[in-house]
């Protein structure tokens, strides 16, 4: 399993993204441009320690992510009405969130497997990308039955 981030805007949710990714044993994907420099000082300065658990991998773009990885993409998002908990997950998915400001475009929309919301209470919009990530990975993990090690 892994998390890939569409085009991100926010540093510090890179660096909780990586720390997620690690302590939830999973790969990262970071699908370029992203809304700040994307350096490797960048990184180790948001991962902290955590970089030493999970090496993110940058993409220069969609196409270069797709041609890089392999499973089902299901991308995270306030768009559709298929609810996470009534999606049965795989052990190969990639999670696919979008840009903070933006989500993710509709061309995306129209070439993932799968399109997933996490339903909120009345009123309430959206989560912080990186905590819907948490989320979503945490609800594939129970579905899986696959511990932190894995």
């Amino acid at each position: 399993m892994r998390l890939a981030l569409y085009q991100p805007d926010i540093p510090q949710n890179v660096g909780a993204a990586i720390r997620t990714a690690a302590c939830f044993g999973v790969g990262l994907d970071i699908i370029e441009p992203c809304g700040f420099p994307l350096s490797a000082k960048e990184l180790r300065r948001v991962a902290m320690d955590y970089r030493d658990l999970v090496q993110p991998a940058a993409h220069s773009g969609w196409d270069a992510f797709t041609e890089a990885t392999s499973g089902r993409v299901i991308l995270l998002t306030t768009q559709s009405e298929e609810s996470i908990w009534d999606f049965q997950f795989w052990a190969d998915d990639i999670l696919l969130m979008g840009r903070e400001s933006a989500g993710a475009p509709d061309e995306i929309h129209k070439v993932v497997d799968a399109r997933l919301t996490i339903p909120l209470a009345p009123g309430a919009r959206s989560l912080n990308v990186h905590v819907a990530a948490a989320v979503a990975l945490a609800e594939a993990r129970r579905q899986l039955s696959l511990n932190s090690g894995a």
